[in-house]
């Protein structure tokens, strides 16, 4: 696929269109005290996502991109359960990681595939339903971040980036651009070399997520909005 050709600049509008709706579907749901949209997008992202993996898998596997290392693959995964239970945690990476990494990736994907490829939709399907369900949940169900998710997704990124990295040195991949910069050029080209860019990487994905944590911090959510894994309280 071409970056900013037809159907990369059809899939960027399609975004940009998606995340007000997404924001007025969590306010609905929120008002009629529902989680009928949360559940079925739930439930929706695994039936469509994993059978295109196992088509891919099966059809044209390539070890540097077919095996679930991606922080995408971790991503539809925390998103769903994000949906289902509205667990503060998953709702945390439903949201650094959506609202940030993943639209990195949209606005310059790494995609060798074009309309209407197989991968293409894999792709573009769950690049878009990730930040769309973290505006839902966030802004729509008024799930906001507190410090202590902030930390938890610091952690759960880098034992990502530190297993991605690992098994990149193994088997001579680029999971995460842990090695080497996207071929087709990204925001990591402003960085500098490596090591250089993943540091500075980093240090700047750590400091806007603390900025996308501060102004929900000073007004915390409502408890009774959100779960955070506790048994309800006796009757």
């Amino acid at each position: 696929m071409d970056n900013y050709g037809t159907a990369h600049l059809a899939a960027m509008t399609l975004f940009v269109v998606g995340l007000p709706v997404a924001a007025m579907l969590g306010r609905w749901e929120l008002r009629h005290d529902s989680r009928t949209v949360s559940r079925t997008v739930a439930v929706a992202i695994p039936l469509v996502h994993v059978p295109t993996q196992v088509v891919d898998v099966v059809t044209r596997f390539e070890v540097g991109v077919s095996l679930p290392l991606h922080l995408s693959d971790l991503a539809w995964i925390a998103t769903a359960v994000a949906l289902w239970t509205h667990h503060r945690h998953a709702v945390a990476l439903t949201y650094f990681w959506g609202l940030v990494l993943t639209t990195q990736a949209i606005v310059t994907p790494s995609l060798g595939e074009d309309f209407p490829d197989l991968r293409f939709f894999a792709y573009w399907v769950i690049h878009l339903v990730i930040p769309w369900a973290a505006v839902f949940l966030v802004w729509g169900r008024r799930l906001p971040p507190a410090w202590r998710d902030y930390r938890f997704t610091l952690l759960v990124t880098a034992t990502w980036a530190v297993a991605a990295y690992c098994f990149n040195a193994v088997a001579d991949t680029n999971y995460g651009y842990l090695q080497r910069k996207p071929s087709n050029g990204s925001f990591l080209d402003l960085l500098g070399p490596w090591p250089v860019y993943v540091l500075a990487e980093i240090a700047i994905v750590a400091a806007i997520w603390a900025l996308m944590t501060w102004p929900w911090a000073r007004h915390p959510a409502d408890p009774s909005l959100i779960s955070d894994g506790s048994p309800p309280p006796p009757r």
